[in-house]
């Protein structure tokens, strides 16, 4: 499969990889096996809900064509922060603004659920609290400004406006103009908390399967999730793959589409390097549509994510163009090494709304994608709301559920082709400030 094979290239150079002990792993499906919930894809949403429904009673068996962790949950730029990928006014305008306000009511549940599992399963990954959004203009220093007031008033989330006269106090970089704080969001290390989140979910009672890439579904009561060395029937199943499902539900294919995310990651800096470049160590996204986002790490490197693939096709010399990036933003770094360039694909929706819902005539069969590169926080708390559903209680489900969702334009060949021209416009609007 031409996207694996790209991806399998993208993850040998993760900082993520190097610094992460991954323990023994799990066996591969062998044999025939039934079970309440069948999981397809060990990243955090599907490790997510095999925790919640284990800890419900049920049994499950989750399914990972790779290694736990190896896609975007253990590669991203370890960012967990408020709201969803696209603007509240996308939601209001489908939901309604009670709905809303529901929805980002439990994007910061979702905050405050990986706190709880750090906490409660004991997972060493490197929390820090805090992020920081800027705004590389006075039009979009403007427009960050009003955001933030709204989300105050109307939403009740106070965050910290920073303004022209005090950004260098927040940030040692000469490209911002302004921008607000949230201490409530922060950042850590996915793939360190990916696999805490794993041997959770075997704790807890949930089989995990690794190597175990999957062939087919075949719908009924029960369902069957086809392998190369067995078969699991279940009542419900969860498909949790997003880009990775390959044919398994050809009806959600044409609602996502697979986007490279790049991220550099320098050498170790002097400690009090690393302390001035963003004193308060919080994670760091700019408001531009095509962003760049940074933090620096525990081990004192700075972590740079900012070049994005919508043809799948990865950057030519990835660490040299991504080091550029970075001493763009920060000067003082010019004589830092890159160690580590890596990248990885995530599955963006046309809104960029998360879409969750059940397979159309295939009740029993739920799913979960288009968590759009903001899903670190998102995808716990999915976990959650289909072990719900799952369960009895579907209300906060399907309020997600209720979005609509439109396929991307020209069909399965000239998708790909017209995001590119898309998205140049978007690089376009943002260069112009």
């Amino acid at each position: 499969m031409p996207l694996l094979d790209t991806d399998e290239q993208l993850a040998r150079d993760s900082y993520y990889a190097a610094t992460a002990q991954r323990g023994p792993g799990f066996a591969p499906l062998a044999g025939d096996v039934s079970c309440d919930v069948a999981i397809v894809g060990g990243g955090l949403a599907g490790l997510s809900a095999a925790l919640e429904l284990a800890q419900r009673g049920l049994t499950v068996r989750l399914l990972e064509a790779r290694e736990v962790g190896w896609g975007a949950s253990g590669r991203n730029g370890g960012q967990a922060i408020h709201g969803l990928a696209c603007d509240q006014d996308t939601i209001e305008q489908q939901l309604g603004l009670d709905e809303a306000k529901r929805v980002w009511a439990m994007s910061i549940e979702a905050l405050d659920l990986i706190r709880e599992r750090i906490a409660t399963h004991a997972i060493d990954c490197d929390w820090r609290d805090g992020y920081l959004g800027l705004a590389t203009s006075a039009r979009k220093g403007a427009a960050l400004a009003a955001w933030a007031d709204r989300m105050g008033s109307v939403y009740g989330y106070p965050l910290r406006r920073i303004g022209p006269g005090e950004v260098r106090d927040w940030i040692a970089s000469p490209r911002y103009h302004s921008g607000v704080h949230d201490p409530r969001s922060g950042h850590l290390h996915p793939l360190k908390y990916t696999l805490g989140l794993a041997r959770a979910a075997a704790a807890a009672g949930a089989v995990l399967h690794e190597r175990t890439p999957v062939q087919a579904l075949r719908h009924g009561e029960p369902a069957q999730i086809v392998t190369a060395r067995g078969t699991v029937s279940a009542r419900r199943v969860l498909l949790a793959g997003n880009v990775y499902l390959h044919g398994i539900a050809p009806a959600l294919e044409p609602r996502i589409m697979p986007v490279g995310t790049y991220i550099a990651c320098s050498e170790r800096l002097d400690p009090a390097l690393a302390d001035s470049l963003v004193p308060s160590r919080s994670a760091v996204c700019d408001t531009n549509f095509v962003l760049d986002y940074f933090r620096t790490t525990n081990d004192h490197r700075m972590l740079y994510g900012g070049r994005v693939s919508y043809s799948t096709v990865t950057p030519a010399r990835l660490p040299e163009s991504m080091r550029r990036r970075m001493v763009q933003t920060f000067p003082q770094l010019a004589a830092a090494k890159v160690e580590y360039a890596w990248g990885g694909f995530v599955d963006i929706s046309m809104s960029r709304a998360p879409d969750f819902g059940r397979l159309p005539g295939h009740g029993n069969v739920y799913y979960l994608q288009g968590f759009s590169g903001h899903g670190l926080a998102l995808t716990g708390l999915a976990g959650r709301l289909v072990a719900e559903a799952m369960a009895g209680d579907a209300g906060r489900f399907d309020v997600f559920a209720r979005l609509k969702h439109r396929a991307f334009p020209g069909g399965s060949l000239m998708r790909m082709p017209a995001l590119v021209l898309g998205m140049a416009w978007y690089r376009l609007r943002d260069m112009l400030g």
